[in-house]
């Protein structure tokens, strides 16, 4: 292409496809609005799966890179009931096939492969508007725009450029998370580390639980799950982090305090993450000059595949505008028929996030974790 692709969104998914447009001698520009890699925090450990994550990054020539991020150990799995019983467990033995990272440092693996000044920060997209023979005019909150004959949506849940193709908006899952941190867990939290063991270790009920990885240098990241209606959570006052955590923690009444104490003692204000999807099956008829990845194009629940899936997405479609020189409608049909067929698995395997605080919890999450 003699114009570079315009892709709006610098997650994993539209980086992962500027690298691998960049492998192929194309350029591109990737605009986000965050205003540097740094602006925030980047979420906690990603299993990187055979299927999707580990081919994407192959395509991007950067397994050798990605293999220096794994932290060794971290497949292994507890799951204790709320007395801190130990249910199930299973020690990581190094034959596992879904290495951990963090994913804060896999961005940064993604942005440091590109060339300088592919990733232009500070730039929000406010507004998307189709200027006819597959151009569009993105409009961005500095007051500045620009026009462009490709235009990649990696822009996740809340897409400004989904409306382009798709009437379908994000819809509340009746669960949310809450986010926070104990730091050098050996050294300052030994009994929390202890319990958390060394990889991700839960706790479930039905309609809630616990979930706690640990991640590089011996931190304790946790998220509570909660299976609540939105206004419940717009009850609690998340601009008093000390009132917001007595509120959390009340809801695991009974529970053992080396339990509640992962949440209880964050050193963190606690984070809400409410859990939105896509309708199942999302897509979209082909529009001219324009399509989506990851987030923006198959939004599902929490279940290990999202950011393998937005890897995948950035891979493939790079290699399929790679494929298509001069064709970029060939292209993006080519790209979008295998992109539904993988929204199909991302929004089945969202299943496994309401059945984790389903009825039959813990039963169901131990007869899969072993097998039986």
């Amino acid at each position: 292409m003699t114009t570079p692709v315009t892709i709006v969104g610098a997650g994993l998914g539209g980086l992962a496809l500027a690298r691998v447009l960049h492998v192929h001698g194309i350029r591109a520009e990737v605009h986000e609005a965050e205003a540097s890699a740094a602006a925030r925090t980047q979420g906690g450990l990603l299993d990187i799966r055979a299927q999707h994550g580990q081919p994407a990054l192959a395509a991007a020539g950067l397994t050798e890179e990605f293999r220096r991020l794994v932290l060794e150990g971290r497949q292994a799995l507890r799951l204790l009931d709320r007395s801190r019983e130990v249910l199930f467990e299973a020690p990581d033995d190094g034959t596992g096939d879904e290495p951990e990272v963090q994913r804060g440092e896999l961005r940064q693996m993604l942005l440091d492969s590109l060339p300088a000044g592919t990733v232009r920060w500070g730039r929000k997209a406010t507004g998307v508007r189709a200027l006819g023979g597959g151009r569009h005019e993105v409009a961005f909150a500095d007051g500045s725009t620009l026009v462009t004959h490709l235009l990649v949506g990696a822009d996740g849940a809340w897409s400004r450029v989904r409306p382009l193709l798709s009437d379908a908006t994000p819809a509340y899952t009746g669960i949310s998370f809450v986010e926070t941190h104990l730091y050098d867990g050996d050294h300052r939290h030994p009994e929390s580390a202890a319990l958390v063991g060394g990889g991700a270790m839960m706790v479930l009920e039905p309609g809630k639980g616990l979930l706690a990885h640990r991640e590089r240098g011996g931190n304790l990241h946790t998220w509570v799950m909660l299976r609540r209606p939105q206004e419940w959570f717009d009850a609690v006052d998340f601009t008093d982090p000390a009132a917001a955590t007595a509120r959390i923690v009340g809801e695991f009444d009974g529970w053992d305090p080396g339990l509640t104490a992962l949440v209880a003692d964050g050193e963190t204000p606690p984070v809400l993450r409410r859990i939105h999807t896509l309708p199942a099956g999302h897509r979209w008829e082909r529009g001219p000059g324009v399509t989506l990845l990851g987030d923006a194009a198959h939004l599902a629940a929490p279940n290990g595949e999202g950011a393998n899936l937005a890897l995948r997405d950035g891979a493939e479609l790079g290699r399929a505008i790679a494929a298509h020189p001069g064709d970029v409608e060939a292209a993006l049909d080519a790209y979008e028929r295998e992109l539904f067929v993988r929204s199909e698995a991302a929004n089945a395997g969202a299943q496994d996030l309401y059945d984790m605080l389903g009825d039959d919890t813990p039963h169901r999450l131990i007869k899969s974790a072993s097998g039986a």
